[in-house]
């Protein structure tokens, strides 16, 4: 009877169009998986290991949702501390993703039982965490509009980018400058400062350009805008994105039908159950696959924007900005590279594409959105109002 009435007072207290959104996706996702074929040899298929990671994401989202989140972020130097150590231990021991095309990735660790790991998801959320309690603690100070603290709050930012740069993953490295925009700009960063650094990446471009990007990185941006690149290099650098629009191009409005698209049968499209599984949506289930898609993720992030808007604090708010900056960001580029708008990046569709790590550390972040909902009155049970 206890155990009834506590479930009754969480679905009371919770989020319910929140988590009917989160499990529409989750539908959604585990449907496309199902449709690509695994490789021969594999002990498990993609849905299955999907399936498991789903699974598991929605319990840690439920665990994650009934602890306070003020009392989480309390503890922020032991999630800054394990967040270090996961990306240097990956930096020493992790193994590499390398291809032809120029690609050397460390970004993976083995787990036992033949499992990979991608520490740098977990240390995603724990970025939202770390850097919530830092805006939070300078806000209650009143130093949010200082100089020097802008200038330290842009190097806590810089930590997680530079240290998985170094690891070879530049798409992900792109994504924690996403989130730290997203959240300075949600906790009231005054716009200049955003100006500032905008004209400051442009005046870096250059020098970026000649010392920083890879040789693949260069061609990867030439072939995407068509800047005089060699015609063989866009069948080496850009064969994904050619077959992938194909696929995209050949579902029509309704698309080929479930399990009936060839392409997606013969795995055509490289990686078509990660990077590029919008192709599979695209091809089996044609224009309206794709929207669906498209408005799935839209109304998920205005949903994580309103809950943001109803906190009472402003940690509360820079966790639901966080999120939404990785979503976002990692929506915006992958939908973009599977459309050859913009280079690909190796970032993956949030909740569509394969990937245990990255599907189980996703819900986390779903489940510190929820907490952050179902905590939104203080403890004095008196309700704050705040302006974003």
């Amino acid at each position: 009877m206890r155990a009834l009435k506590s479930i009754a007072n969480y679905i009371k207290r919770t989020d319910k169009l929140y988590w009917l959104l989160m499990i529409l996706i989750s539908s959604y996702s585990l449907l496309l998986m199902k449709t690509v074929p695994s490789p021969e040899g594999r002990t498990m298929g993609y849905f299955t290991t999907m399936l498991v990671a789903v699974i598991g994401g929605f319990v840690g989202a439920f665990l994650f949702s009934f602890i306070d989140y003020r009392e989480i972020t309390n503890f922020w130097y032991v999630v800054a501390g394990f967040c270090l150590f996961l990306i240097i231990y990956t930096q020493l021991f992790g193994s590499a993703v390398v291809n032809s095309g120029g690609v050397n990735a460390k970004a993976w660790i083995y787990l036992p039982g033949g499992l990979t790991f991608q520490p740098s998801e977990l240390v995603k959320i724990g970025f939202i965490l770390t850097f919530s309690k830092h805006l939070s603690a300078l806000e209650e100070r009143s130093l949010l509009k200082s100089p020097v603290h802008i200038v330290l709050l842009a190097l806590h930012a810089m930590v997680p980018v530079v240290l998985v740069h170094f690891q070879g993953d530049d798409g992900t490295a792109v994504i924690f400058f996403c989130m730290f925009l997203a959240m300075s700009f949600g906790a009231g960063i005054q716009l200049r400062y955003f100006a500032a650094l905008m004209v400051s990446v442009g005046v870096a471009f250059p020098l970026a350009w000649k010392y920083v990007l890879k040789d693949y990185q260069k061609e990867r941006l030439l072939v995407t805008y068509r800047l005089d690149s060699d015609p063989n290099a866009a069948l080496q650098y850009a064969y994904q994105q050619i077959q992938g629009r194909l696929s995209i191009g050949s579902g029509g409005l309704w698309g080929r039908g479930l399990f009936q698209s060839p392409r997606v049968n013969r795995s055509i499209v490289p990686v078509q159950q990660s990077d590029f599984v919008f192709s599979v949506a695209g091809e089996q289930l044609g224009f309206i696959g794709c929207t669906a898609i498209m408005l799935l993720l839209l109304l998920y992030l205005l949903h994580t924007l309103r809950v943001a808007r109803k906190s009472t604090d402003l940690l509360g708010s820079c966790i639901c900005m966080g999120f939404f900056g990785m979503i976002a960001a990692q929506a915006v580029f992958n939908l973009g590279m599977c459309l050859d708008l913009l280079p690909v990046m190796g970032v993956t569709l949030p909740f569509f594409s394969y990937g245990g790590s990255s599907a189980i550390c996703l819900y986390f972040g779903f489940g510190l959105v929820l907490n952050v909902y179902m905590h939104r009155v203080n403890t004095d049970k008196v309700v704050l109002k705040r302006r974003i």
